[in-house]
């Protein structure tokens, strides 16, 4: 079990001595063995071991980053996201409009917040005389669920475009064949896979398009060969170019551990098993309504969850149609100690185009605002936006989903009695 797993990485480190794998002496041959165990694993996960190089990084974040900062953004190339990502692709932005690049976002469906098969194409249609162009997207949103056909990135590089994939939300519970789907880049978080440890993602490089990538500078373990004497480096030509310094060489074993454990249950059992748990939470908040029949709460995505993630985002609502707060409803189920998310998820794309903001409103005043109003700004912002997020995974069991739905409905219940005493308080003064 999970116990099981931990206690596993805990045993190894109790046995061993480890060292910094960028020696020769004998503990850091040892952690080298075991990174390199760590990295094939991955890759066997992936079924990419013929085809990528596994990086090992921070956290996905980290994956993403490089794949931002050294693409090679110019006049001559062009960035396509969706508007559907995390903030940390969004970010990618930068790099590329600061490089003289240009940028661009293929919009939402309002109903179910999926992409328009139509839309995505038109745009994939365009910047033919880009000489580098670059489409992002998620596998599937870390908000909403939404899992974004992999056939995209088919389309893209028949297109000419290079793909970089965020699966880090999709392959917690879903597999991922990197022989049938073969995008350029591919960036995952192992804690949102199985938990432990946190600080570990990678980022997989398709080996036809490593060089793509253009690294600036170096740092240590990236070089095979650098000098103070003379004005040049030769970077490492494998996956240590981008493993700059130190790699967490004593979490990394604990991947291996991991993806073991997940292998040992089965991935297509895990997919499974959260589809069914979501679509029966679905099901149960969707019938949850105020005793005179106005609406409570409002599920954003798709009504059909047999393809969605383990990610449901909801609002709820008074009985005079009014917005409740996400902060209320998460100090509520705190005192429940029931763990919620609130706010836009690192997903404003998402977020902007569920409460209707757009660029002409608060946002352009917190640009010209000064420092004493700005304050008072964010928190007008914040409380304009936002939804609560429930997710279920692999710990996730039936009495966790019941527990929620019976504190969705103590809040019903507590804002229909509050309302209701309101209204007979009005009608006594009258």
């Amino acid at each position: 079990d999970a116990h099981q797993f931990v206690i596993e990485h805990q045993s190894l480190l109790h046995k061993h001595v480890l060292g910094n794998p960028h020696s020769g002496n004998p503990s850091s041959l040892l952690a080298t063995q075991l990174v390199q165990k760590a990295r094939d694993q991955v890759l066997d996960f992936f079924n990419a071991r013929e085809d990528y190089h596994c990086v090992f990084t921070q956290n996905a974040s980290g994956a993403l980053k490089i794949v931002g900062e050294c693409y090679p953004h110019s006049k001559d190339s062009h960035l396509l996201m969706i508007a559907d990502n995390h903030n940390s692709v969004h970010g990618m932005r930068e790099y590329c409009s600061n490089q003289g690049g240009t940028y661009s976002y293929a919009p939402l469906n309002y109903e179910d917040l999926t992409i328009s098969d139509i839309d995505l194409e038109k745009h994939l249609q365009q910047h033919k005389d880009k000489k580098h162009k670059l489409f992002t997207y998620p596998a599937q949103s870390n908000v909403s669920g939404v899992k974004h056909d992999l056939e995209w990135i088919n389309n893209a590089q028949e297109n000419g475009w290079d793909v970089c994939l965020d699966a880090a939300a999709f392959v917690p519970s879903s597999p991922l064949d990197l022989k049938k789907h073969q995008p350029e880049f591919v960036a995952v978080s192992f804690y949102k896979i199985f938990g432990y440890p946190t600080g570990i993602g990678c980022l997989l490089i398709k080996k036809c398009a490593f060089h793509k990538l253009e690294k600036r500078w170096f740092a240590g373990g990236t070089v095979q060969y650098a000098s103070v004497s003379n004005p040049f480096y030769f970077l490492a030509d494998d996956y240590e170019r981008f493993e700059n310094g130190t790699i967490s060489y004593l979490d990394i074993p604990a991947v291996t551990i991991g993806l073991n454990y997940i292998n040992k249950i089965g991935m297509q059992r895990i997919n499974e098993r959260i589809t069914s748990m979501i679509k029966y939470l679905y099901q149960s908040l969707r019938d949850i309504h105020y005793d005179n029949g106005s609406k409570f709460i409002h599920l954003f995505g798709p009504s059909c969850r047999e393809t969605t993630g383990g990610t449901i985002i909801m609002n709820f609502f008074d009985t005079n149609g009014e917005l409740i707060s996400v902060y209320d409803i998460e100090e509520k189920a705190n005192h429940m100690n029931i763990s919620l998310r609130s706010g836009c998820f690192c997903n404003p794309g998402i977020d902007e185009l569920n409460n209707h903001i757009t660029n002409d409103g608060i946002e352009n005043e917190f640009y010209t605002s000064n420092d004493s109003n700005r304050k008072e700004l964010v928190y007008k912002l914040k409380n304009m936006r936002g939804a609560t997020r429930v997710s279920v995974g692999i710990a996730t069991v039936q009495k966790d989903l019941d527990q929620y739905i019976k504190f969705v409905k103590s809040v019903r219940d507590e804002f229909y009695l509050k309302q209701n005493n309101y209204k007979n308080i009005l009608k006594s003064k009258s």
